[in-house]
């Protein structure tokens, strides 16, 4: 939930938790792999289902 409200916050990226999820573990593989690395992951979320749910009302 906290990457999916700092992306929300930070990016205006409104996704849900396993998103959120998936966005963490991304970047915890590119901290691994150092620089000069390329990591991509596909973010397919709709934030529609998410915006009155707790996830954001805190915003």
């Amino acid at each position: 939930m906290s990457m999916a409200r700092r992306l929300a916050k930070e990016e205006g990226i409104f996704i849900g938790t396993t998103t959120g999820a998936n966005i963490s573990a991304s970047l915890k593989e590119a901290e691994k792999l150092g620089p000069g690395k390329t990591v991509v992951t596909i973010i397919i979320d709709l934030c529609l289902r998410y915006i009155s749910t707790p996830l954001y009302q805190s915003l």
